[in-house]
């Protein structure tokens, strides 16, 4: 069955790899801020539009972002990807499977957000097919985990959780309601749609970040601080998360810039800043939580 397991979670996973390169080079080669044009949206408001590539019934604003979230994944996740699948296969150790499922709950946020977030293209059965998998292959590993936490050695696993792990995760939740909840607040209170909202009918980042992200992590505290296994498994999968987020976020910000859309610095940073600070945490602590644990299968 193990066995089994391992070969459907090996082709998942060389599925999800081509499907990344096919979404992430499209939408890198989308970059081209000439042919945008505007455009009366929904809401009856003028707003422009990207007009060039995959990318092109995207915003002018939101296009940017989605292009830096495509390089970020190309060059820095999909390598770490490929070491921890490369691992997983090796060895099918308690370490590996962690690793691996940190780094497929990161490309399943990003398959989210392409399957949700993106302006209906010709990528869209792709999306799909990226989320889907990712969705299962995520659902496959924590199947596994689960199982580790409810036998012995999961109950006899131990790890320390310090105050700072603990105020980080507090502080990580809250930051990212401070990030999107006065742009939801300031609608409702004046009567109208989002100010960015643009072609779309919701932010799905604010839905992910809000609705599952930041509830997560004060689950997460509350399994830590019992010493739950299941606990020491989602703090490494957050860390993994805020991380890619810290390097995505500066990305996605150069592309906004490059393209000649001015941030102000208020926005840079509630958005910007504050995640890249928390990105510079989770490494520290996923550096020191790792190199204090033992595991012995």
């Amino acid at each position: 069955m193990q066995k089994k397991r391992t070969v459907i979670l090996s082709i998942l996973q060389t599925i999800i790899i081509l499907l990344i390169l096919i979404i992430t080079i499209s939408g890198i080669c989308s970059f081209d801020s000439s042919c945008s044009y505007e455009f009366i949206n929904q809401y009856g408001n003028h707003v422009r539009l990207w007009g060039a590539g995959i990318y092109a019934h995207d915003s002018y604003f939101k296009a940017p972002i989605f292009i830096g979230s495509d390089l970020t994944i190309l060059v820095f996740v999909i390598p770490l990807a490929l070491v921890n699948f490369h691992k997983i296969r090796k060895e099918e150790s308690i370490e590996n499977h962690i690793g691996c499922f940190g780094m497929l709950s990161v490309l399943l946020y990003y398959s989210a957000s392409l399957a949700f977030g993106v302006t209906y293209n010709s990528l869209h059965l792709l999306y799909i097919a990226l989320f889907g998998i990712c969705f299962y292959s995520v659902g496959i590993i924590f199947i596994k985990l689960h199982t580790v936490s409810i036998s012995g050695k999961g109950k006899n696993f131990k790890y320390p959780f310090t105050k700072g792990m603990k105020a980080y995760l507090f502080m990580a939740g809250i930051s990212l309601f401070a990030a999107w909840l006065p742009d939801i607040a300031a609608s409702i209170v004046r009567g109208t749609s989002l100010e960015l909202i643009e072609v779309y009918t919701t932010e799905v980042t604010y839905v992910l970040d809000m609705g599952i992200i930041s509830p997560l992590m004060f689950l997460t505290c509350y399994l830590a601080k019992k010493g739950n296994f299941m606990g020491y498994v989602l703090l490494h999968m957050i860390w993994k998360v805020c991380m890619c987020v810290g390097i995505m976020l500066p990305i996605q910000t150069i592309f906004q810039l490059m393209a000649g859309i001015s941030i102000p610095f208020p926005a840079l940073v509630t958005k910007v800043f504050i995640f890249v600070l928390l990105a510079v945490f989770a490494v520290y602590f996923e550096c020191h939580l790792r190199g204090k644990v033992n595991f012995n299968e």
